[in-house]
Order: C-alpha cells, then structure tokens, then sequence
C-alpha cells in the first residue's frame, strides 16, 4: 500500500468513527428516550451516520467529482443490501436471543465499516478518485 492509499485509508478510518459516534449516540437516545423496539432506533441512527460519511468521504477521502446523485445512487443501492440484513439480523439478535442492542449495534457498525470502505474505493468512488482535485487546480487557471 502506498503512502497516499494509506492516508485515504486512515481519513475514511476516522471519518467513519466521526460517524459511527454519530450513529451509536443517535442510537442510545433512541433506545432510551423511546419505547421503541430495536431496529427504528438503529434504522434511524444509520441513515444520519451514512449521510454524515458520506459527505465527509467524498469531499476529502476519495475527492471525487463524480456526478453526485450517480455516487449517492450506488451509495443508496449498497445500502438496499446492507440495510436489510443489518436491520433485520439485528432485530433477531436484540429481540429474539436478547443480546445487547448496543453490542448489536457495534457489530454492525464494524461490518459495515469494512465492507462499505470496499464498496466506495472500489465501486462508487474507484475511477473518480482525486479528480475533485484536477477539476479545482483547472478551474483556477
């Protein structure tokens, strides 16, 4: 891995910890200030740390300027896979085996985590990233 990936590597690292505290706080409002059952607050909780991650990867991880309604499409289609299964196997876990929500929650969070780092570099963001910087350095010319 080259010095550059490294760095875009540690940026989504942290970013996605920006937004993983975004979630996991949202969350446990959620579960506590609700009587909601477990997959809205989690449901909830993931959609504001998704928008959150991915404005941020965007912009300075992968600096793309990739068409965003196209990015945000391929974002919003890895999510109609990974919304599901996390959402509903959570539910199973919290509801039905009566684990933790919060342990729940981590665990999807690092699943997603790794699998959505994979999708972006390689699928939403692979054949646009850095252009966003090309296009600034022409439109200052």
């Amino acid at each position: 891995m080259n010095k550059k990936e490294l760095f875009r590597t540690i940026k989504f690292t942290l970013f996605s910890i920006s937004a993983g505290l975004i979630e996991i706080v949202l969350y446990e409002l959620l579960a506590h200030l609700t009587n909601w059952s477990y997959w809205p607050c989690y449901l909830i909780a993931l959609v504001a740390s998704v928008i959150w991650n991915f404005t941020l990867n965007r912009n300075y991880t992968f600096k793309s300027a990739t068409n965003v309604p196209i990015a945000m499409t391929k974002v919003f289609i890895y999510y109609l896979i990974f919304t599901p299964l996390s959402t509903i196997g959570g539910n199973y876990l919290a509801e039905t085996l009566n684990w933790n929500g919060t342990i729940v929650t981590l665990l999807n969070m690092i699943i997603n985590f790794i699998t959505e780092y994979l999708y972006d570099r390689f699928i939403v963001f692979g054949n646009s990233i850095d252009t966003k910087e090309k296009n600034d350095k022409r439109k200052h010319k």
